[in-house]
């Protein structure tokens, strides 16, 4: 019973992470109310473990979960299979050279305040994934296929980070993102291949 009490956040956002991973797997919007609320209790979770980066970082997921249903509903399709509206697309290059470069400079920047302003024991590898969560979470926002390569990267370093942390069903959860993330990124190649041979038959 102590257990339970002593990691109920834990648990609960795990649960949440889980039913968020598999609406992300079939493209479903509902995953950004169940993100909403897991980011809200993350919040309270990694402030008291002291993963800083972590917990400001939650307050830009709240942000980009607004932003990402929104792009998703509103958006025009001519794709009249794409119930969410916003296709699947692939990312242009300019984007992601200018995206790779700012999550560069974020890791350094965040490395240095995690360094400088925390007494954080984890400052490469929190700084790493809140900095490529940011990529992450933007290219998720606007339903680009290689988000998932970004996901599948801060899932292994953030798997080992959380285990290392003492909070083990979000860890083990995160292992299990790695797997899942492979096989979206295998769907969501699939359906847009699909929505680009409709709109060739138009």
């Amino acid at each position: 019973m102590d257990f339970l009490i002593n990691h109920w956040l834990d648990i609960t956002t795990t649960l949440l992470g889980l039913a968020y991973i598999l609406l992300e797997y079939k493209a479903s919007i509902w995953m950004w109310a169940v993100g909403a609320v897991m980011q809200i209790l993350g919040i309270v979770l990694y402030y008291q473990k002291g993963i800083y980066a972590d917990c400001g970082m939650e307050f830009y997921y709240l942000a980009m979960t607004a932003y990402g249903y929104w792009k998703w509903k509103t958006s025009k399709s001519s794709i009249k299979e794409d119930s969410e509206g916003l296709p699947i697309t692939h990312i242009p290059t300019r984007l992601a050279m200018c995206w790779s470069l700012i999550f560069v400079s974020l890791w350094g920047l965040i490395w240095w305040l995690l360094t400088s302003f925390t007494d954080s024991t984890v400052p490469v590898a929190d700084a790493f994934t809140t900095s490529l969560s940011l990529v992450g979470i933007w290219a998720l926002a606007h339903k680009y296929l290689e988000q998932w390569f970004v996901w599948i990267a801060v899932d292994i370093v953030t798997c080992v980070l959380y285990f290392h942390k003492d909070i083990p069903f979000k860890a083990s959860l995160y292992g299990l993102y790695v797997v899942i993330a492979i096989f979206g990124y295998l769907r969501w190649r699939r359906m847009m291949k699909a929505q680009t041979a409709i709109i060739n038959k138009e």
